[in-house]
């Protein structure tokens, strides 16, 4: 049941930045958020390590400022393998990327702040 609750989280951080800004689009369908949230997982689960431990060095150059990069970067992913599989999510530029990845990680934070159950405190 918790994983479910996250996924409804992660899919209305999803649609909670497409509203947010111009720059993410989608079909409409409430389905297309669903996926999406479900490709962004997978895609933070399997790509994002290994870029993040490719890019080590960077990130800690950087401070940190890689890891914006490398949100953006796996939110293009994501709308590029929604695309491969007929769903209208589309990231339009850098930019929106950047925010998108920072509306999402901020809405997925709360919304699963709010869905903890007594187990996780």
């Amino acid at each position: 049941m918790n994983l479910i609750l996250r996924w409804i989280a992660s899919a209305a951080a999803v649609g909670i930045a497409v509203y947010a800004l111009p720059g993410l689009e989608y079909d409409g369908r409430i389905t297309t958020l669903f996926v999406v949230a479900v490709i962004l997982g997978l895609v933070n689960a399997i790509v994002r390590p290994i870029i993040k431990m490719l890019a080590c060095g960077i990130i800690a150059l950087t401070l940190g400022l890689a890891l914006l990069v490398i949100n953006a970067a796996m939110l293009y992913l994501t709308g590029f393998i929604a695309g491969q599989f007929g769903y209208g999510f589309r990231v339009l530029d850098f930019k929106s990327a950047v925010i998108g990845s920072l509306i999402i990680s901020i809405a997925s934070w709360f919304l699963s702040m709010l869905l903890k159950d007594n187990d996780d405190r």
